[in-house]
């Protein structure tokens, strides 16, 4: 789902919305928690936004690293935090997607959170060794099933997204394999380039170098559709037809934050993702621009919890 606001209407949004908005904490900067380390996909797309924000604000708009627990940490303080428009949250799906469905006890719930605005949709990047790998899907389920169970995967965690898009890969295809759990994407890199590992799903800010760089082989994306960025590489539907997984970011303050906030927010990260740099390097990641309104991200989040809802249900994902 994509969701595309015109540039006049942002731009009279802002316009309509008086810096009063902010005014009790007019000299104090905005902060967005990431919930993952830094360096990952959230991480990059929540600074390209801050720093066009932090013009189109004429506010200072910063990033702050809160990783841990799957994410729970940072969302859980942002929950918590007052709604006045300083505090946000760059959301992703194992933020409300997945942890809503797995995680007994979970300090947090999507009513919690005022959505801002959806970002990005994005695709996992499938990726094998370049030297002695599969060179493409049937090759690797060939692999995979001549030994089940015994390739290896790394992943951010049993509960992520990343192993969950795996699980339901791997479901559709007829083979199983190992995940191992490694602190972030770059961990994960490093551990593939040393041999650790046989393959890797990660997200296209780490898929397209590795690609890009001749590091490994890019044989899927976890999408139905092809990633404009790599015309050559595949999307899993080719091979099992109707399959797209996807994760997303998306921005979201503490709920009861007053709605000409939200507002204001919105109409600016709408613009930012106008910015032609800032679509040009998210789409070479593979990422698919959305943006629109806080009820159309609403309307996502519900959706996509009735989307993956029975899935995870279905699924023997670990629970927390």
């Amino acid at each position: 789902m994509t969701f595309r606001l015109g540039r006049r209407p942002l731009l009279g949004a802002l316009a309509a919305l008086p810096a009063p908005a902010f005014a009790q904490g007019a000299a104090r900067p905005i902060t967005i928690i990431v919930p993952f380390a830094p360096g990952g996909s959230t991480d990059v797309v929540t600074r390209l936004l801050a720093e066009r924000m932090t013009t189109l604000l004429s506010q200072p708009v910063q990033v702050e690293n809160r990783p841990g627990a799957n994410t729970v940490i940072g969302a859980e303080y942002v929950a918590r935090s007052r709604p006045d428009g300083l505090t946000l949250l760059m959301a992703a799906g194992t933020t409300l997607t997945i942890n809503p469905v797995i995680v007994p006890n979970l300090p947090y719930k999507v009513d919690d959170f005022a959505p801002v605005m959806l970002a990005t949709t994005f695709p996992f990047g499938i990726i094998t060794r370049l030297e002695g790998g599969p060179v493409d899907v049937p090759a690797w389920v060939a692999a995979a099933k001549a030994r089940p169970g015994q390739m290896t995967y790394g992943t951010n965690g049993p509960t992520t997204l990343t192993n969950v898009a795996m699980l339901m890969v791997m479901e559709r295809l007829g083979i199983t394999m190992q995940d191992v759990t490694y602190r972030g994407d770059s961990a994960q890199l490093t551990a593939f380039l040393a041999g650790d590992l046989d393959m890797l799903i990660v997200a296209g800010s780490t898929a397209q170098p590795v690609y890009r760089n001749r590091q490994g082989r890019l044989i899927a994306w976890t999408s139905a559709r092809k990633v404009d960025s790599t015309p050559d590489v595949p999307s899993i539907a080719q091979y099992a037809p109707g399959l797209d997984v996807l994760s997303w970011f998306g921005m979201l303050a503490p709920a009861r934050t007053p709605t000409d906030m939200v507002m204001r927010l919105n109409a600016a990260a709408n613009e930012a993702l106008q910015d032609a740099r800032i679509r040009d390097r998210l789409t070479t990641e593979g990422q698919f621009l959305a943006g629109g309104t806080p009820d159309d991200f609403a309307t996502f989040l519900k959706r996509s919890d009735e989307q993956w809802r029975p899935i995870l249900q279905r699924l023997d994902v670990p629970r927390n």
